[in-house]
């Protein structure tokens, strides 16, 4: 085995990718940063921070097992067998028991009806195509946020490609990254073994994506070269396959669970635990490689080798190796073998990538002994709630359908690390609508431009798909305070609709971040209903239901694609310093349900995330210190401030410099409105003067 450089990798990596991105965000467009935004789910789990996960590493990546195949063949043009239509297991046994033990039941379909595949559940977008460009998008979006660096699409049956899907994404995804998001980058992954449909499919993608640069943009890079899971070893040694075999990185797949690597340069992609580290680095002792699986679908009886997932015992969500079968109710929500793969992965093996399946397989063929499996009936790669391996939300699940991507972000930010916060500006006071009165105000809070274009696409067999709800597409927030308002800025692409627009520009507030309070943890709500001409209406939840009650009304302007409110302090709970949590949402079209968040209209930031504002400033302070001496500083009309200390006092603006000092108790006039630092015998208190 040759001899790796990791650090020396990464640059050849990097330089690479620089060198191929002819993409970057267009006019206007910014790249978002989703590492400080704040997630709990309906678990009331909390995805890590900053201070829990440390700061990124820059030699660790995850790629996500990613299936195109939602599609017709290609030799038919993507289109659907007419007649089919969609059946989900779930649904089917939940109403027809007996027939998992019949494969000519008429609860799978009958005849022309009958589908080729079944679906475990239905997912959060419905029983989308792979070339549905409004689910594409929502896939960008969502696997930026969770920090993927790469998908491996799932080519590895016969020779086929997707090729109506692969271009679809690649579009899509590209028009994503011109908007900002931080697409994943693309990975072919192949059948697992050196077979002449392989080498159909290598030559098919070269000649048809690779040679010509294709969507360069979109590749991803390892050892200086694009990445293909593959075996080269039937691909000559002249001509066009002397190409394929020097212009990829190969990384052959191991299809089996339980083996490990059997060759040195072996990738896994679906393991039982304890999960093992593919391609280990003979000098450093680091491994290159090793896989995270949602569940397998495996027992013990067949040894951890693939069986049908519908056996008894198979290693679910729920299973764990050091555990056993978790037997809480609906055990399968809280991912127990998921985090098991996920503790070895980071705390054992520590690999430079992480395999993730994986995202969207959703379905699985149903076969018998006489297909080489088992009787009554098999479902091989999918089967149930608790048997099966997506990550991407499900509808089955209500407000619990994320959960599963809610451990994955914490998970991925565990691994790889966070970007650091941005910093908080002083407070200041904001008059609305005024020019330049939020140029210094700071964090500034990213959100994707070019999300809210409708939906109108085939989904599979008998299902068609519309959406017209995108509206005012959000771009970026602000907010600032002082001693009694709470200023909120959001911006949008183009200008705003009228405010009388139902469910318009929703503000919700979680004030205290606390998931147990408040509808899913939100105690506020501005603009639930429409504003009056100048001002908006702020209600409270009560308890942890969609009913509010008025509790207070703010300020607002419009102006252009800016919206601006003032909130007064007084409407919401008495806190001495703000740290508090919140979302913009335009047009949701469920009220009530917070998985509306990922569908419908616009939000910022996506889906269950939200912005975190904290501010420590205090607009008057007490500092107490051990000897019993005590500091008060409180605001006075008129950019006056009033000091009682015993001693010596001296008072400084945020740059620094001296705007007064004395000793002992006095009322000072202060240059002008801000925030100041009063100092006294070791001790500071921070106060804002209007």
């Amino acid at each position: 085995m040759s001899v790796k450089m990791p650090k020396l990798r990464l640059m050849s990596t990097v330089a690479a990718l620089a060198a191929a991105t002819a993409v970057t965000a267009g006019p206007g467009s910014v790249t978002a940063e989703s590492d400080n935004w704040m997630l709990t789910d309906g678990l009331g789990r909390k995805a890590r921070t900053y201070e829990q996960a440390g700061a990124r590493h820059t030699d660790r990546f995850v790629g996500m097992f990613y299936w195109t195949w939602h599609q017709g063949y290609d030799f038919d043009g993507g289109a659907d067998p007419a007649g089919m239509e969609i059946r989900n297991i779930t649904e089917v046994l939940r109403d027809n028991p007996d027939a998992i033990n019949n494969y000519n039941h008429p609860a799978w379909g009958s005849g022309a009806a009958r589908p080729n595949v079944f679906y475990w559940d239905e997912p959060l977008f419905g029983y989308y195509r792979t070339t549905d460009p409004w689910v594409l998008r929502k896939h960008a979006e969502m696997l930026a946020d969770a920090g993927i660096d790469c998908i491996f699409m799932d080519c590895t049956n016969g020779s086929f490609v997707w090729e109506y899907s692969y271009k679809a994404l690649m579009k899509t995804w590209t028009e994503a990254q011109a908007d900002g998001v931080n697409v994943p980058k693309i990975v072919f992954m192949l059948p697992f073994a050196a077979t002449a449909d392989s080498k159909v499919s290598l030559t098919n993608l070269y000649n048809k994506v690779y040679s010509k640069g294709e969507y360069k943009n979109l590749w991803f890079y390892w050892d200086g070269k694009p990445l293909i899971i593959a075996y080269p070893d039937n691909l000559g040694t002249t001509g066009v396959e002397k190409e394929i075999r020097n212009f990829f990185t190969f990384r052959p797949a191991q299809p089996d669970y339980v083996a490990g690597p059997r060759t040195s340069n072996q990738w896994g992609w679906l393991e039982v635990y304890p999960n093992h580290a593919f391609n280990v680095d003979s000098k450093t002792g680091r491994a290159e490689e090793c896989t995270v699986g949602v569940a397998q679908n495996a027992r013990a009886a067949s040894g951890g080798h693939c069986c049908a997932f519908n056996l008894p015992n198979t290693y679910g969500r729920s299973y764990s190796k050091t555990k056993g079968f978790d037997t809480r109710p609906e055990p399968y929500l809280y991912g127990r073998n998921f985090q098991e793969q996920w503790d070895r992965a980071i705390d054992v093996i520590k690999p430079e990538m992480i395999f993730v399946t994986g995202w969207n397989e959703w379905t699985s063929g149903m076969w018998t002994k006489a297909h080489g499996w088992s009787d009554p009936l098999s479902f091989v790669d999918q089967f149930d709630w608790d048997h099966s391996r997506d990550v991407e939300p499900t509808k089955g699940w209500g407000d619990k359908g994320d959960v599963y991507y809610q451990q994955l972000v914490d998970n991925v930010r565990r691994f790889k690390g966070m970007a650091e916060p941005a910093e908080t500006s002083a407070p200041k006071t904001i008059t609305l609508g005024a020019e330049g009165q939020w140029d210094d105000v700071l964090p500034r809070y990213k959100a994707y431009r070019g999300n809210t274009k409708h939906r109108d696409h085939k989904g599979r067999y008998n299902k068609h798909y519309t959406d017209n709800s995108g509206r005012n597409d959000i771009v970026g927030a602000q907010v600032t305070h002082d001693a009694d308002y709470i200023y909120f800025r959001v911006e949008t692409a183009d200008a705003l609709t009228p405010s009388t627009d139902p469910n318009w520009m929703m503000l919700f507030i979680d004030y205290d971040r606390n998931k147990d309070t408040g509808w899913n943890g939100y105690e506020y709500v501005v603009n639930r209903k429409s504003p009056t001409s100048d001002e908006v209406y702020i209600e409270r939840s009560i308890a942890s239901f969609w009913r509010w009650i008025n509790v207070g009304r703010g300020r607002y302007t419009v102006k252009g694609n800016t919206l601006e409110i003032a909130i007064p302090k007084s409407a919401l709970k008495d806190m001495e310093t703000l740290d508090f949590e919140f979302k913009w949402a335009d047009n949701l079209q469920n009220l009530g349900d917070i998985m509306d968040f990922y569908v419908s209209g616009d939000v910022a930031p996506g889906g269950r995330f939200n912005y975190h504002y904290k501010s420590d400033y205090k607009f008057s302070g007490v500092d107490r210190v051990d000897s019993g001496a005590t500091l008060v500083a409180e605001p006075q009309p008129g950019c006056m401030l009033s000091i009682n200390c015993e001693g010596g006092y001296t008072v400084t603006d945020i740059a620094g410099r001296t705007v007064a000092h004395g000793a002992g108790d006095a009322t000072v006039a202060l240059p002008g409105a801000g925030m100041y630092i009063v100092s006294s015998a070791g001790k500071a208190v921070k106060v804002f003067v209007r």
